[in-house]
């Protein structure tokens, strides 16, 4: 697939997120991400005012959905969602019903394997199972916990062309890449690039960051784009 583009609007406050998004598809972004922390502080009501403000444009509702699965896929596929995202640790029953509720509604499933003990096994069933993509993913307390015990801090590149290998659906890498790193996925068969925090959103006060943003997003983009059709 080409490479898309996907902003993770990791805020807390829906206005700030609307006009963050703005800029990110002003910029050449492709999808809009609804992060866990505005979806916790905004819930269904965040997601509906995207859609309302950003008709046609995909939206991302990261869930990380662990039980309940088919009504959480259902009440934001209704609230204007088109990609839900449940995770390889729930057990496999709510993996399948949030499946099924992709299909009963029309919106992708996005499965993501963070704190498998296996990250290739977890992404590999998640692709049996039905999910339409795999988010490799390693976590915020996972990074800075392992680190902070004076270890080197892993990263969603250490095994990442492992998992795009195993798959045959298409593969995003998120947690603690630079925007160097997040740029080259598409050089390890990765066509799914996630910018967010702490890229373009400050990672601790999760709160836009400083600088030119607009220009920078563009700038990123154009590269990202520039690599054409992605294959393994």
């Amino acid at each position: 697939m080409k490479p898309i583009v996907q902003i993770s609007l990791d805020l807390t406050n829906i206005d700030e997120a609307l006009e963050t998004a703005a800029m990110a598809l002003r910029a050449g972004v492709d999808w809009l991400e609804a992060g866990t922390p505005l979806i916790l502080a905004e819930g269904l009501h965040g997601v509906r005012k995207l859609r309302e403000a950003f008709p046609g444009i995909p939206i991302v509702a990261d869930l990380k959905t662990m039980d309940g699965g088919y009504l959480e896929a259902e009440m934001m596929a209704k609230a204007g969602a088109t990609h839900v995202v449940v995770m390889a640790r729930a057990h496999i029953e709510t993996i399948k019903v949030v499946v099924q509720a992709g299909k009963d509604y029309g919106v992708k499933v996005m499965g993501d394997n963070l704190g498998c003990p296996d990250m290739v096994e977890g992404a590999k069933l998640l692709e049996e199972l039905g999910c339409d993509y795999v988010i490799h993913h390693i976590g915020y307390d996972e990074r800075r916990g392992i680190a902070a015990q004076g270890l080197k801090m892993p990263s969603p590149l250490d095994q990442l062309r492992e998992v795009v290998n195993a798959v045959n659906v298409p593969v995003q890498a998120v947690g603690g890449l630079s925007l160097e790193q997040a740029i080259r996925c598409p050089e390890f068969g990765a066509p799914m690039v996630v910018l967010g925090a702490p890229l373009t959103i400050d990672a601790d006060s999760f709160k836009t960051a400083d600088g030119d943003l607009e220009t920078s997003l563009r700038l990123i983009c154009e590269k990202i784009h520039a690599y054409g059709k992605v294959s393994k």
